[in-house]
């Protein structure tokens, strides 16, 4: 999957954190039966394809994918509470930033991004979330949006998202470490275009995610 460029749509003009796009689903869910451990995955497209493989990949788990492709962490922000909070998971998985980088919203910061990101988690603990913040997957160069030199600058927000993680007692999900190649990008096997994994990327992030959502429901 290669993602296009950023483009202002009709959409984005009148509804910029693209509210629409899982209201009518949010409404029909309702609240988690009991017993139930809901956990939302929360993203960008990364998320978003991910959704299609969850029934094979975690059978019988009520998990629910948020993601909308193309979206930065202020576009997040805004949907949080209607996307996550209203759901009333046990645990959100918060995989962000990617597209802060590459620039889709306008310029964005390592602290601009970290910001958003802690105030998704602010919000979702107020609310007896429990958080997983991963790190931003691997990538040497957008193919949307040529010589930015993100590896470095990922590598960077990766480790203050750590930081933030274990001072504030969420629980960090490193996919960075265990893909990323010697470039510090993606390996074609995991991402054709460098950024979206491949259904053999995902396989590699299935049990590396698992395991943190165990960790995460265990906390008190």
């Amino acid at each position: 999957m290669v993602a296009a460029a950023p483009v202002v749509s009709a959409q984005s003009a009148t509804d910029w954190p693209n509210l629409a796009r899982y209201r009518a689903a949010n409404d029909s869910l309702g609240s988690p039966a009991a017993g139930e451990q809901r956990v939302v995955l929360f993203g960008d497209s990364i998320t978003e394809a991910w959704a299609r493989f969850f029934p094979t990949m975690f059978p019988g788990k009520p998990y629910i994918g948020r993601g909308i492709s193309g979206q930065t962490t202020p576009q997040m922000l805004v949907r949080f509470r209607q996307d996550v909070v209203a759901l009333k998971p046990a645990v959100v998985v918060i995989l962000a930033g990617t597209n802060d980088i590459a620039g889709n919203t306008g310029l964005a910061t390592n602290d601009m991004i970290v910001d958003n990101i802690v105030s998704m988690s602010e919000i979702a603990t107020a609310n007896g979330i429990r958080v997983v913040l991963a790190s931003v997957l691997p990538v040497f160069d957008y193919p949307w949006t040529r010589g930015l030199d993100p590896a470095p600058k990922i590598t960077a927000l990766n480790a203050r998202l750590r930081q933030y993680a274990s001072a504030s007692g969420a629980v960090y999900l490193d996919y960075h470490a265990q893909m990323a190649d010697s470039r510090g990008g993606l390996p074609a096997e995991l991402a054709r275009d460098g950024v979206h994994p491949t259904e053999a990327g995902y396989r590699l992030m299935a049990p590396l995610m698992q395991r943190a959502i165990t960790e995460a429901l265990a906390r008190r």
